[in-house]
């Protein structure tokens, strides 16, 4: 059997292997910034010099030999201990909502408070009822409990309200080991059971600072993989151009690969970027044609590395569900999953990741069905090309009833819209001409009355309390 399937690549085998050596350059000439004097002395006794009293040259050899020993596959399992998925070797792009955002749009008023600890609930089982999003993020930062113990309580959440696979996103690296201790103290240990992905950012440009270094040692501790990524806006963090961008993000991300590795030979990890353009006249973020490309060059980057990916996921752009949300939306996920990216994991935050917004993380979730139907391309073989069908109907005939349309039209009819229904211009106008923007909040709200927690919520719920308070 032939398919015939789409797929995207950006970078030719001579640009990527520029771009290498340049980054290379980078990273020996201008060295990185390393904050922390423990990671330093990692760098300083694997060989590599200082500059200065921070800055910290890597040499080329170093990086050559830190690649291959990082694992090119990372096998992702759920909190029931099943794999969910693999990352990595050209694994199929995996998608998940989230990213600590600061305020919750209201479905049902489309209000927008502050996000609180009832919301990360909501977030999580809403992420667990749709069948299109593989992971779970930090969906927000819990506005109505003290900072000290909030990022506990938001991992208890997550942790009830789904059974997916989890990435960590937790500001302070004390708080972070306590909320590794929660979560060991609710499963044993994480290393045996590693559905969580902890989740961290460099300083760009070209800055290890000490809360990253001191939360990779103490992922590494818990013998759990990390995803390493760093976050630049051309313009402001990174070179206007997009070539300068590529390498000084690249640059970044391989200084990451060879910190993990130093400490930790094998270290399973996952590089990426989160490309922006820094949009001077209203002094915020954007996703650009550019950025998309940007991410595109990052994963085929590390596709040569064979290291797994991580990159954007395209939320942000939009003040709701909206035209704006929706066209960044499907540009990210078609060009992700027809190129080499691994990992999307942050869907459904509106007005430069602030909001999160359920609307848009049901409306993306039917992007991400439809773009998985475009990327599975179709058959070409002698059945589907149906010559004898053809000849047997004739010129001028129909396939309305013929075999085949019988046999496939329910499997075709799954191409359509699942949120939307296809009107003609009469049947709108008798229905009372509705908006595509009423229909998704509905349709909104019916999925939100229908979610449910997992069977062990409860106990989940109260053994943690009781740790958080002791």
């Amino acid at each position: 059997m032939s398919k015939a399937k789409p797929n995207l690549t950006f970078l030719s085998p001579a640009q990527i292997e520029e771009i290498h050596q340049n980054s290379l350059t980078l990273l020996a000439k201008t060295g990185i910034r390393v904050d922390s004097e423990k990671a330093q002395n990692i760098f300083l006794n694997a060989g590599c010099k200082k500059i200065d009293a921070a800055r910290i040259s890597i040499p080329a050899e170093i990086v050559e030999s830190a690649i291959p020993s990082a694992p090119p596959t990372i096998d992702v399992y759920n909190r029931r201990g099943d794999q969910a998925f693999s990352i990595g070797k050209g694994a199929q792009c995996r998608f998940g909502i989230g990213v600590t955002n600061l305020w919750y749009e209201e479905p049902e008023s489309r209000k927008i408070i502050p996000f609180l600890r009832e919301h990360v609930s909501k977030a999580c089982r809403l992420g667990e009822k749709l069948t299109n999003y593989d992971l779970i993020s930090t969906p927000g930062i819990i506005q109505d409990l003290p900072a000290e113990i909030s990022e506990q309580y938001a991992a208890l959440e997550m942790v009830a309200n789904t059974e997916k696979p989890l990435v960590l996103l937790v500001a302070g690296a004390t708080d972070f080991r306590n909320v590794l201790e929660l979560l060991q103290h609710l499963h044993g240990n994480l290393a045996d059971l590693p559905f969580l992905l902890p989740y961290f950012n460099p300083v760009t440009p070209l800055v290890l600072n000490d809360e990253t270094s001191d939360k990779i040692f103490t992922s590494i501790e818990f013998g759990l993989p990390i995803i390493y990524s760093n976050y630049g806006m051309a313009g402001a963090t990174t070179p206007i151009t997009g070539a300068g961008t590529l390498v000084t993000l690249n640059a970044e991300l391989l200084a990451g690969l060879v910190f993990t590795q130093l400490i930790k030979e094998g270290t399973p990890v996952i590089l990426g970027s989160l490309p922006a353009l820094f949009e001077m006249k209203n002094m915020i973020s954007a996703y650009t044609p550019q950025t998309m490309l940007l991410n595109l060059a990052c994963a085929e980057m590390m596709a040569f590395y064979r290291i797994p990916h991580a990159g954007t996921s395209g939320s942000g752009s939009g003040w709701g569900a909206d035209l704006l949300a929706s066209g960044t939306l499907w540009m990210n996920h078609l060009t992700s999953i027809l190129g080499k990216t691994g990992l999307a994991p942050f869907v459904g935050g509106n007005f430069d990741s602030l909001v999160f917004s359920p609307e848009t993380v049901v409306y993306a979730d039917e992007i991400i069905r439809q773009v998985r139907l475009f990327e599975a391309g179709f058959d070409l073989d002698e059945t589907n090309f149906a010559l004898e069908q053809i000849d047997l109907i004739g010129p001028g005939g129909n396939f309305l009833v013929s075999e085949a349309t019988l046999n496939l039209f329910q499997k075709m009819n799954e191409q359509h819209s699942a949120i939307w229904p296809g009107h003609t211009l009469e049947n709108w106008q008798a229905g009372g001409t509705p908006q595509a923007a009423d229909i998704l909040q509905k349709h909104t709200l019916d999925i939100i009355a229908e979610m449910k927690p997992p069977a062990d919520h409860d106990e989940l719920i109260a053994k943690g309390e009781d740790f958080i308070k002791q």
